[in-house]
C-alpha cells in the first residue's frame, strides 16, 4: 500500500461538475493498493499518518500533528501510484490491486482513519474521472509505502 500525503490550506474532488467532498488546512490522502495489502498495512499507515508532525508550531517548526491542529481529511484512490515505468513509455499498472479486492481495502482504510481521527473522513469516487484541486502548503508531500517502512 502506497501513499501520497500533501498537507493542504484547501483541496477538493470534482466529478462531473460537481464538488463531491472538500476540505479546508489538513491532508490530501492519495491511496494506492496493490494485491498483497493487509490490514496490517492499513493500521501502519493510518497510525503513521495521523501522527506525522508536518504542522507548525508557534515558532513555525513542524512539530503538530493534524490531530493536534484539528485538521480535515480527505483520500482520494489512485492506481497511478503503483505504475512501472522501467519498460517503454506506456506505464504498466500490473502491480495496482483490481477493483474486487482494492474497492473493500480503500473503504476498510477510510474507516480506520476516521476510527483513530475521530472524524469523518471526506473521499473521492473510487474508479471515477475525478478532477482533484489542491494548494499544497509548504509545500509539503510525502511518500510512504507500507512494504518498505524505511521509505
Amino acid at each position: 500500500m502506497r501513499i501520497v500525503i500533501q498537507r493542504v490550506s484547501e483541496a477538493s474532488v470534482t466529478i462531473n461538475n460537481q464538488v463531491k467532498s472538500s476540505i479546508n488546512q489538513g491532508l490530501m490522502i492519495l491511496l494506492g493498493i496493490e494485491e498483497v495489502d493487509t490490514q496490517e498495512d492499513i493500521e501502519w499507515l493510518c497510525k503513521k499518518t495521523v501522527n506525522l508532525r508536518i504542522f507548525a508550531d508557534e515558532e513555525g517548526v513542524m512539530n503538530r500533528s493534524v490531530l493536534d491542529i484539528d485538521g480535515e481529511l480527505l483520500v482520494v484512490s489512485q492506481f497511478t501510484l503503483h505504475a512501472n515505468t522501467k519498460k517503454g513509455n506506456r506505464p504498466s499498472y500490473i502491480r495496482a490491486a483490481k477493483p474486487d479486492f482494492s474497492i473493500p481495502m480503500y473503504e476498510k482504510f477510510v474507516a480506520h482513519l476516521e476510527q483513530i481521527a475521530q472524524k469523518e473522513v471526506k473521499t473521492g469516487e473510487f474508479g471515477t474521472n475525478m478532477q482533484v484541486a489542491l494548494i499544497n502548503d509548504g509545500p509539503v508531500t510525502i511518500i510512504m509505502d507500507s512494504k518498505d517502512k524505511a521509505f
